[in-house]
């Protein structure tokens, strides 16, 4: 949160794509004054975002930004999204043609927890992000941050900022971040 914080701009119009209960739209909405907007699919997490006081869009998020002009938004968010998306690639080249910045959250599955977990128990690591147990989780497209910084490549997005945050999310990997990384986060902006 603190992260983008920094990065959205006060006042900006902002969508957060898979808000949850809104909790990181309404803390950019009573520190920066945003113009705040979250989609979700989940109708319990739609409502507990409505009643935080949010605007919140229940159904498909592709169908939403569809209905917006280009550039129409300043911020479009994914939170811990994309890696539950069936086809990420499109929402994020979709959240580009109607904002100006795309910031993108998610879990680094090459961190080497995750990779160790895998290698010595045979299983996704279990903690406070991953509580539950595979069969009653969404569905998930792990992503490392090697493989999303060559799907930006290959699609000619341009990577304006990025942080790439130890296991405990607070302090930067300055070294290795495919491997060291536990959380990474970017700020998307098609190219100039």
């Amino acid at each position: 949160m603190q992260v983008m914080r920094e990065w959205v701009e006060p006042g900006s119009r902002v969508v957060d794509l898979g808000c949850g209960r809104g909790v990181l739209l309404d803390y950019l909405k009573s520190k920066l004054g945003i113009a705040a907007t979250g989609v979700d699919l989940d109708s319990d997490k739609a409502r507990s975002g409505v009643k935080r006081g949010l605007s919140v869009y229940m159904g498909d998020m592709m169908e939403f930004m569809q209905a917006f002009p280009d550039k129409h938004f300043d911020y479009v968010i994914c939170s811990r999204t994309v890696q539950e998306l069936v086809d990420p690639g499109a929402v994020i080249k979709e959240a580009l043609r109607v904002s100006r910045h795309v910031l993108v959250g998610f879990v680094n599955f090459g961190y080497w927890r995750n990779r160790m977990s895998m290698m010595l128990d045979g299983q996704r690591i279990v903690n406070e992000v991953y509580p539950g147990r595979w069969w009653e989780s969404r569905p998930s497209n792990p992503v490392s941050v090697r493989q999303f910084e060559t799907f930006c490549a290959e699609n000619g997005i341009r990577i304006e900022r990025r942080r790439r945050l130890r296991g405990d999310w607070t302090r930067e990997t300055r070294a290795l971040p495919n491997l060291l990384s536990g959380y990474a986060l970017y700020d998307l902006v098609e190219p100039t």
